[in-house]
C-alpha cells in the first residue's frame, strides 16, 4: 500500500490480538492484488441500542487506482453471529475479499456486458432454404442463415414472424449470429 493502513477503534480497546488479526486480513487482500494503495478499518464496539445492541460493527474502506474503491460496512441487524468480534471481523473482509475481485475483473476487462437484443420482422426466407432476411424497427435488412436460427427453428418461421436477433458485421453486411422467434405478445418461445 502506497499509505499505512489506517485502524479505529470505537468504543472498545483495541487489543494486539486484534491488530494482529486485521493487519493479517489486510495483507492477504494485499497479496490478491497489490495495487491497493490505502485501507481504513474502523470497529465499534457493541453498543447498548435498542437494534444493535450487543453487535459489532466493523467497516472497510479499500482505495484503488483510478478513483476505485471497496466499501463494507458489516453489521447485519439480525446477525446474532456479530456479537463474536472474530467473526464480524472475518465476515467484513470476506465481504471485501469478494467485492476487491468483483473490481478486478472491472478493471481487467474480464465481466461480460451483455448487448440488449434486437426485435425484427421476417421479411424473406430465400426458396432454398437455406437463409432469409429480417427487417429492424429502423428499417434495416438484416442477413440471417439457417444455422443461425435457436432450437432448430428455422422451419417454424414463416413472413411476418417476429423474432429477436444479435447482429455483427458480416462480409455482405449486417448479418444475425443468432436467431429466436418470438411467441405471442412478444414472448420468447
Amino acid at each position: 500500500m502506497q499509505t499505512p493502513l489506517e485502524l479505529e477503534f470505537q468504543g472498545m480497546p483495541g487489543t494486539p490480538q486484534i491488530q494482529d488479526a486485521i493487519e493479517k486480513h489486510v495483507a492477504e487482500l494485499e497479496q490478491r492484488w497489490s495495487r491497493i494503495t490505502a485501507c481504513r478499518v474502523v470497529v465499534k464496539g457493541p453498543g447498548e441500542r435498542h437494534r444493535q445492541g450487543g453487535l459489532y460493527e466493523v467497516h472497510v474502506r479499500l482505495a484503488l487506482p483510478d478513483g476505485r474503491e471497496v466499501n463494507v460496512d458489516r453489521t447485519p441487524p439480525a446477525d446474532r453471529r456479530h456479537a463474536d468480534l472474530t467473526f464480524a471481523i472475518d465476515d467484513a473482509f470476506k465481504h471485501a475479499r469478494r467485492q476487491l475481485q468483483d473490481q478486478i475483473r472491472r478493471v481487467q476487462g474480464q465481466v461480460k456486458h451483455h448487448e440488449g437484443s434486437s426485435t425484427a420482422t421476417v421479411v424473406r426466407i430465400d426458396p432454398s432454404g437455406e437463409f432469409g432476411f429480417l427487417e429492424t424497427g429502423d428499417g434495416r435488412e438484416v442477413y440471417f442463415h439457417r444455422n443461425s436460427v435457436l432450437d432448430d427453428g428455422f422451419s417454424g418461421l414463416k413472413i411476418g414472424a417476429h423474432v429477436t436477433f444479435a447482429e455483427e458485421a458480416g462480409e455482405k453486411g449486417p448479418q444475425a449470429t443468432t436467431v429466436k422467434l418470438l411467441g405471442k405478445h412478444g414472448l420468447r418461445t
